[in-house]
Formats: structure tokens, sequence, C-alpha cells
């Protein structure tokens, strides 16, 4: 693409009060970008084509790309979204663009430990199936998704994060090594100019794209009115397949998935119960696109869907820092040296806090080196 005909897409994609939707509007009626900014013009103040220009030196300096609706590489599955994002700006492994399978795994941001793991886990073992994972690089849920992808393939795994901030931009701050491991060995995406901060209203917008380039969703604690819920709805929207994981009546952070159950979604317990019903629902796709299927590790290697591996991964390759330490806790108990291991602080500051909640009445103490949360 001439550099001409991408900043006009620029120009007017960031031209206020244009969307998406706005976008291909004016497209269609115009028939090609330069008429689309013509129309455009009759009725707003176009953006300023030297601030496009410096966006595109921006991502080069970066070593960003910007990708455009028209081009070759940009993601098939979004193109079928009504309000599809014009431009991509996706820093990393550009194949992974149009991987022909994949599966989201979304979840809630103060996840358990137990969710942390079983969301690390499925990752894990739907990347050792070449199965390819996208998340957006939320703590939590999130977070340990693409960790578990990243340590599967002898740690050659790949994953792509979805960003609701610049590409340039990590977010949040203890996810920033997360970043550049995605970086170096899968996928950043953004609709979002370089230099986006986070801002609320830019996570939903995140969402469509996440529910977008996958075959799948699947949630993994959410409360009932969480944004992963929202990605399920989007996803549902789209004809894809829902799966989530059941927890404790008891817990909030299962209230998402286990009304998700309720309202059809497959009941997840692993990453075979997801790789069961792709095998069989794409067969035929599976079939025909074996032979092109793109390694999600950096070596050639054989792909083989059917070859279902369930594999633990290390608590360690899941853990987050600077969490609150009662988030970590569940109703039904987790074993103090895990929660000590998980959650970043040290020793003395860890027996200290579960001190404090034990004299605040939040935790208890149960048999077999377990703590809880008190229901209340």
């Amino acid at each position: 693409m001439a550099n001409s005909e991408l900043i006009d897409i620029l120009q007017l994609i960031n031209t206020d009060g244009v969307g998406p939707v706005t976008f291909y509007n004016y497209l269609k009626k115009a028939g090609n970008i330069g008429g689309a900014l013509e129309l455009a013009v009759q009725k707003r103040a176009l953006f300023p084509r030297e601030m496009a220009e410096i966006e595109v030196e921006k991502a080069e300096k970066i070593g960003a790309q910007i990708i455009t609706y028209n081009d070759k590489r940009y993601p098939q599955k979004l193109l079928e979204l009504n309000d599809a994002p014009p431009i991509l700006y996706v820093i990393g492994r550009t194949d992974l663009l149009n991987y022909p399978l994949s599966v989201a795994i979304v979840g809630a941001r103060n996840a358990s430990i137990g969710g942390r793991k079983i969301a690390s886990r499925i990752a894990y073992n739907l990347t050792e199936n070449d199965v390819l994972v996208v998340s957006g690089m939320a703590r939590g849920i999130d977070g340990a998704a693409h960790k578990g992808s990243l340590y599967a393939k002898n740690q050659t795994g790949a994953t792509v994060a979805v960003m609701g901030t610049g590409v340039d931009v990590p977010y949040p701050v203890e996810n920033t090594e997360l970043y550049f491991n995605i970086r170096d060995n899968g996928l950043l995406i953004s609709e979002l100019p370089l230099g986006t901060q986070a801002q609320i209203s830019n996570f939903p917008r995140r969402n469509r794209i996440i529910a977008g380039l996958t075959e799948a969703t699947l949630v993994v604690e959410a409360g009932i009115h969480s944004g992963s819920l929202i990605t399920a709805k989007l996803a549902l929207e789209q004809g894809k397949e829902i799966f989530a994981v059941p927890g404790s009546p008891m817990e909030s952070r299962s209230a998402g998935p286990n009304q998700l159950i309720k309202e059809g979604a497959l009941l997840t317990e692993n990453a075979d119960d997801i790789l069961n019903v792709l095998s069989m629902r794409q067969n035929q796709l599976i079939k025909e696109q074996k032979t092109l299927r793109i390694p999600l590790d950096k070596p050639k290697n054989q792909v083989n869907i059917s070859a279902h591996k369930e594999v633990s991964i290390p608590m360690s390759e899941t853990a987050d820092t600077n969490v609150k330490l009662l988030d970590l806790v569940s109703y039904e108990g987790v074993d103090i040296d895990e929660l000590l291991r998980t959650c970043g602080l040290s020793q003395a500051d860890f027996f200290a806090q579960i001190l404090d909640l034990e004299f605040a009445g939040k935790i208890e103490r149960h048999a077999g080196n377990k703590i809880a949360k008190i229901k209340g």
C-alpha cells in the first residue's frame, strides 16, 4: 500500500465522530478512501494530515506495523464484523493474524490461585496442540493464559494479546515483562493510536476484537457483570462456541461462568473439553488446513490436534506480584505454601498480612495447612 493511502485511512478513522461503522459507510458511498475523505470533510473537520504522517513515522521507529482493512494480512475473521477496526497496530508475529484455529481465554482480574492455574494449564495444553490462545493481557486470568501459552513448546509458544491501550503502552504495569515476552514470541494488537493510555471505555471495544479473532471463547472466573461476559456475549452473537469453567456458588467469581453454563455454554474442566468440540465441529476445516498450519513455536513441527496432551505447568509461571492477598484466597481454601509462592510477597510481609486478615475475621485456617475466606 502506498503511504498516501495509509495516511488517508489514518486521517479518516481519527477524525472526531468517525468510528468503524461511519468509516465503512463513507467508504461504501464513495467507493474509495479518497472519496470517503471528500465526503467526510463536508461535515467534519478532518484529523490533520501531518498528524497522520507523524503516526506512521512513530510506528516505524518502534517497529510496529499498521495493517489496514484492505491489507491481505488483515484478519479475515475480523472483516466479518460490521465494526471491524479499519486499522490494526501490531508488533510481533504477523503470521498469527490469520491463524486457522484459535480460542479466547478471558476472566476475572482479581482471580483466585485456582482460577489462574486452570487458565494457565488450559492455555498451555491448547498451545501444545497448536491452538492459538488470544486474550487481553489484563491482570488475573488473561495474564495467566498468556503465560501458560508462552511456557508451552519448550517455552517457545506463541500467544496474541489484544490491548486496550496503544500497542506501545504496556498495561497494567505489573505485566510489563509479559508484554515484552509476547512482543518477542507472539503478537501484540491494538486498534488505538500509539501512546493511548488505559481508559475504561477502551476495554469493551477491545473485547469485540478478542471475540472476532477466535473460534471459541473460554471464561474462567468472572463476576456476573464482568467484561469477560461481554466478550462471551459478543462471541455468541458471532456464532462462536462458548466454554466456561464452573465454580462454587459461594464464590462471586464463579457467578459468571455458572450463569453461562445455565444458558448453554459448554462446561469445561480441561483443554480436552475444548479440543474435542473443536475437532468434532471443525473436523473438515482441520483436515483441509492441517498441512497449512502455522506452528506456534519457532521450530517447524508436526501439527496434530487429535493427539491431546494434558500437561501441568509450574505455578511460578502464573504468579503475579502486587495483587491483593485476599483476592487469591477462595472459600474452599488454598494451601498456605502455594499462596506464599504465588503472591510475590516476602515471607515476613506475607505472614503479617495473613495475621491481619485473621484478626479482621476475613480468613480462617483449615486442616491440611490451608486457609479459606470466611463467607460474610
